[in-house]
């Protein structure tokens, strides 16, 4: 493979490493892995605003400051005892786990779907993380509740506790209706003093609790036929 040189990327490094070195920026030198995680949030979501909205400038930007976020959290860590890792750790492990969970093209297996692919997905993801146990392992609950809970119902369904092909209880034909519904949903919300977020947050726990108990129950059926009392042919967490 031909080496494709990155003199910008490089750049940014550069800079970067003058602004957190000796001289160069208190701010910067002051930061931690900690200060950080809100600039990583909001420079996520002006992202994704971007990407919904705005213009290539706008992409571009925003694309640079979620990279900067990223270089600014690998050079945190060569300078911090006990951590001591570079960018170019990081985009190594990312390549191995890239290349890893992609046999289908990087190796001798056979993926022609997307549902395929999920499928080789899932079951690399069991050998990786074999500590996990539950099919919610691994979902950050601090999520955005929207997104939070379409995680946690792709899990259920997998897990067989929601139907995949039942019929829609609200249908919808696309997502200018479904927003429309939504925000109606959070309008009466108000109107009657209700909290949609802690309601939907509050719901979420209940069906997650509900899932556990299921995994268990599983699990207590096939311990006495297996010597593994991990949840047999449940798809593993990300």
């Amino acid at each position: 493979m031909t080496h494709t040189p990155h003199p910008k990327l490089d750049e940014l490094i550069a800079v970067l490493a003058r602004l957190r070195a000796p001289g160069g920026c208190a701010w910067d030198r002051e930061q931690t892995h900690e200060s950080l995680v809100q600039y990583l949030i909001e420079e996520s979501h002006e992202l994704v605003e971007a990407i919904e909205s705005g213009s290539r400038e706008d992409l571009i930007e925003e694309l640079g400051d979620v990279l900067y976020q990223v270089l600014f959290h690998s050079d945190l860590a060569e300078h911090t005892p006990g951590e001591e890792f570079t960018i170019e750790d990081v985009a190594a492990a990312m390549t191995a786990k890239m290349v890893g969970r992609h046999p289908h093209v990087f190796g001798d297996a056979t993926a022609e779907t997307a549902e395929d692919v999920i499928a080789v997905w899932d079951d690399l993801k069991k050998v990786e993380k074999p500590g996990r146990t539950s099919v919610l392992d691994g979902i950050p609950q601090g999520m955005p509740s929207l997104a939070l809970a379409s995680k946690v119902l792709g899990r259920a369904e997998k897990l067989g506790l929601i139907e995949t092909d039942a019929p829609p209880a609200i249908a919808v034909e696309d997502e200018e209706e479904l927003g429309s519904l939504l925000l109606a949903i959070v309008s009466s919300a108000r109107a009657g003093g209700l909290d949609a977020e802690r309601a939907l947050r509050s719901t979420l726990r209940d069906l997650q609790e509900e899932m556990r108990e299921m995994e268990h129950e599983l699990r207590a059926a096939t311990v006495g036929d297996s010597a593994d009392a991990g949840i047999i042919g449940l798809p593993a967490a990300d």
